[in-house]
């Protein structure tokens, strides 16, 4: 459980080797020695590698496989984490960018964002969800993305998903809330990483270190919805009421 120092004892990654997912981990075991941390990630040398790099922090490692299309995964993964002792903290952080104009013109590769992006994290949610009940107590961290709040022609196959990831886990953060658990929904806007390495980034753009910090910080503050960096709250909320034929012409 997170003690009122903000220390969690456990975190589950699910896409472990997600940039953000370890700078969350890495920035907990600095407030405490220790940590165990489940790993939920295909079998790769990239998933060995963040093993490793979270065990130079000082965590205590288990990596556990995890196929992002596939259901019955997202429930192992989860009740394997489940099964060395409570789930204090669970970040839901795989996800696939795509190609934009590939993602709606080829069924294939539209689908494979839906399952990665949306089908996934909702399986993902649901076992989280049994977990937290039957503990009593829970944390989840939800990365969703601004793609998710207004559909852009640039990359609206990927806003489609992450608007499911977005609205699924908001729900589930209230339906959980009468059974101790909390739902924190992460929003960032460009997010310097893997994930985007080789594109030109955004207006406000963030790395995932500054990302972590604010997870950390809206966990302390069991805030429910965070923008980062905080500013892009403003710019979505402006970008929302842009009347359509205006926003059809923004260089975005």
């Amino acid at each position: 459980m997170i003690d009122a120092t903000g220390r969690p004892q456990s975190l589950l990654l699910l896409g472990g080797t997600s940039d953000i997912a370890l700078a969350v981990a890495e920035a907990y075991a600095a407030r405490a020695a220790g940590l165990r941390v489940t790993l939920a990630a295909r079998p790769t040398p990239r998933r060995d590698e963040a093993v490793r790099r979270l065990e130079r922090a000082g965590c205590r490692v288990e990596a556990v496989d995890l196929e992002a299309r596939s259901p019955e995964s997202q429930e192992a993964a989860v009740r394997a984490a489940a099964a060395g002792g409570d789930v204090d903290l669970a970040v839901v952080a795989y996800g696939l960018l795509g190609d934009n104009e590939r993602s709606w013109t080829d069924v294939a590769a539209g689908v494979e964002l839906a399952e990665v992006n949306y089908v996934g994290p909702l399986a993902a949610g649901i076992a989280l969800g049994e977990v937290v009940r039957e503990q009593g107590h829970g944390v989840v961290v939800a990365l969703s993305s601004v793609a998710g709040e207004r559909p852009r022609r640039s990359n609206f196959v990927y806003g489609s998903t992450k608007a499911g990831l977005d609205a699924f886990y908001t729900g589930l953060g209230e339906a959980l809330r009468e059974h101790g658990g909390h739902v924190l929904v992460v929003r960032p806007g460009f997010v310097r990483s893997k994930m985007t390495e080789g594109l030109d980034p955004a207006p406000l753009a963030t790395d995932p270190g500054a990302v972590a910090a604010a997870v950390l910080a809206a966990v302390d503050a069991r805030k429910e919805q965070i923008w980062v960096p905080g500013s892009m709250r403003a710019v979505m909320s402006a970008l929302r009421h842009v009347p359509r034929p205006i926003f059809r012409r923004l260089p975005i």
